[in-house]
């Protein structure tokens, strides 16, 4: 029931019904209309065995949500080619994809919440990351693919900022990505994953849990 329902309800104004609730301590508002009025009305619904309105529970689960969002602010970390939306990225798309499903799996973190987190590491344009990018991203196989998908650079950024934020140094196989894809600036995010690769005769394409690709004999 809302302010102005109630106040109907019990017969009083809402100024009435305002000054009453602005009040403190055990007699204050004792002579208030209000407080007759809603003494009867709530003496009323005693007697015919109607209970009380449940408290709603904002509870634990709106407790553990609100932590983890502050357990995972990195807004005031920034990385290198952030603020022209290109930074350099490390981790295959494989490896993202494993980030991301266990960062889904923190009490308190929503897909929704995390979609957040991913539009607001774009700087240079509104970008609008919708749920189906996200699941269209999570559901691909590969080092490579999915690498043109926002999903995979914004995920990329906000979990090497909440790397740098939780004082967690780089895995060996980060440093490893660093050496094979430093001299290329990292992965790369503009040509698809699934593109062509021309080989010779009787050789054929391998790809490696690093994304490098070479050729070899049948």
């Amino acid at each position: 029931m809302k302010i102005g329902e109630f106040c109907n309800a019990i017969g009083v104004s809402n100024k009435s019904y305002n000054g009453f609730m602005s009040q403190s301590g055990t007699h204050k508002g004792s002579g208030s209309a209000a407080y007759n009025a809603a003494w009867k009305f709530f003496k009323k619904r005693e007697l015919k065995g109607i209970p009380p309105p449940k408290k709603k529970r904002t509870t634990a689960r709106a407790t553990t949500v609100a932590a983890a969002t502050a357990s995972h602010d990195v807004a005031s970390v920034t990385v290198p080619g952030e603020e022209t939306d290109s930074v350099e990225i490390y981790d295959t798309c494989d490896e993202i994809r494993r980030k991301i499903n266990l960062h889904l799996k923190k009490d308190g973190v929503t897909q929704a919440g995390f979609l957040r987190d991913l539009m607001a590491q774009y700087h240079t344009s509104d970008r609008k990351i919708q749920s189906k990018q996200l699941t269209d991203f999570r559901s691909k196989k590969g080092a490579d693919r999915g690498n043109t998908s926002c999903v995979y650079y914004a995920s990329y950024v906000f979990f090497e900022k909440l790397r740098i934020r939780e004082g967690k140094k780089k895995t060996p196989t980060r440093e490893k990505m660093e050496q094979i894809w430093g001299e290329a600036g990292g992965m790369n995010t503009t040509d698809r994953g699934t593109a062509y690769v021309i080989v010779g005769s009787g050789m054929v394409p391998r790809e490696d849990r690093f994304g490098r690709i070479w050729s070899e004999m049948k």
